[in-house]
């Protein structure tokens, strides 16, 4: 396991603060109340280790395969239906969204490899990552892929807690399944836009890992 580079200064502030509040703890509490000194160490210990869990990057065996989708984020399947796409396809999609609870790897990778034909970032609300709105009036970043003749689209989606969505793809660039697509940080949301037809691989409230687990399986 290592740790994302996108975790590093948040982990340096958490360490700055953690031991700030316990020198704080051990000058003022500790001689008269040695037991809630402890108690504070321990809870700040455990916030501190929970911060650095979620910057992981765990050790994995990835799946290849050139006609299917591979996940792009760890979390669970919570929407599978069709829908109507305004911002890039304006025509339906089959739309699979995997929600990203704070526990979760954070890491974000691209399903396929492809052509970036259109990275852009959009300034919106936090609403929480599951409501129904939150695709289209949240803070995100859309790309897409596009892979012979079939464009996917893969949008990012901040949620009330995660408020900093890190995208590293332009338009133009080629890229390779399963490498780094961004990072969002402390709870989000992923939705994958399809063609409608196109066979899914997952079903509702399945656990899935990213650059692991099948999404789809792209139409020849």
């Amino acid at each position: 396991m290592t740790i994302h580079k996108e975790g590093y200064k948040s982990i340096a502030i958490a360490t700055l603060i953690f031991a700030f509040l316990n020198l704080l703890s051990f000058f003022f509490i500790s001689a008269k109340l040695p037991w809630l000194s402890w108690i504070i160490f321990v809870a700040l210990l455990g916030l501190l280790l929970f911060i650095i869990s979620f910057f992981r990057i765990p050790n994995r065996t990835m799946t290849f395969s050139d006609n299917q989708l591979i996940c792009p984020a760890d979390g669970k399947v919570v929407v599978i239906e069709e829908m109507t796409d305004v911002e890039y396809f304006h025509n339906k999609r089959l739309q699979v969204s995997i929600f990203m609870s704070p526990a979760n790897v954070h890491v974000n990778r691209n399903p396929v490899s492809a052509q970036i034909v259109y990275s852009q970032y959009h300034k919106g609300k936090f609403l929480v990552a599951w409501h129904p709105k939150s695709s289209t009036e949240n803070e995100r970043h859309s790309v897409v892929y596009r892979k012979d003749n079939t464009e996917i689209l893969v949008k990012q989606i901040a949620g009330a807690v995660a408020r900093r969505i890190v995208n590293y793809l332009q338009p133009g660039m080629t890229v390779r399944q399963n490498d780094e697509m961004g990072f969002i940080k402390f709870g989000s949301r992923v939705d994958i836009l399809l063609p409608v037809g196109t066979m899914v691989n997952v079903t509702l409230n399945q656990d899935v890992q990213g650059g692991v687990t099948v999404l789809a399986t792209l139409n020849p």
